[in-house]
């Protein structure tokens, strides 16, 4: 009895591991229908700046899908993504088909509510690091489950590939100090320029 008892307590932890990970943690990119056509105003080739320039993303529903295809989507994430150009040798930028371990997309560009179509303008954050990129959407359902995307590249990732400079190694803290510092360095020339020409008048 004590081994029935051992093993009712197994499956119950089991099953509650499985209900705490929930669906999407087996959610493969691969298996996910391509039903967004996604477009962004940076085209091939074009060096945009961080902190600076902005990208216009549209997205919509692939035409030639039945509007049934939407019943399910409630939300729609966009995200700026590593071209394979710029994830050589970079483990922390590599893909993975297993969108819970995959860390092509790691910037956010817009999070809303599904309206079948949308538009949105971005400023490139200040964070995003000098690389190559792709805009990809993915569609969420009640869940927020991935269970759908689109992408302004080919499947293998290599038409429609942007680059944006990053801001290197200047941090807004840093930028402020220096701002103060030379505010100081101005405040004590006129000091020192004040004082020197009193002297010489007197």
């Amino acid at each position: 009895m004590a081994g029935m008892g051992s093993s009712k307590t197994t499956i119950a932890l089991l099953f509650l591991i499985v209900c705490s990970v929930g669906p999407s943690a087996a959610v493969l990119l691969s298996q996910l229908p391509k039903t967004l056509i996604v477009t962004a105003s940076a085209k091939e080739g074009e060096v945009l700046h961080a902190g600076k320039d902005k990208i216009t993303v549209t997205w919509a529903l692939n035409e030639s899908l039945g509007a049934s295809t939407a019943d399910s989507y409630k939300t729609v994430k966009v995200q700026l993504c590593y071209a394979p150009i710029s994830q050589k040798d970079r483990k922390w930028r590599k893909t993975n088909d297993l969108l819970k371990k995959d860390k092509t997309c790691q910037f956010d560009v817009i999070k809303t509510a599904y309206p079948g179509s949308g538009k949105h303008e971005y400023l490139v954050d200040r964070e995003v690091p000098s690389a190559s990129y792709f805009v990809r959407a993915y569609v969420l359902d009640a869940s927020n489950t991935q269970v759908a995307f689109g992408q302004t590249t080919d499947k293998d990732k290599m038409t429609n590939i942007f680059t944006i400079v990053g801001i290197s190694g200047r941090t807004v803290g840093i930028e402020i100090s220096a701002g103060v510092f030379s505010a100081f360095s101005v405040a004590a020339l006129i000091f020192f320029y004040v004082v020197e020409t009193r002297k010489k008048n007197n």
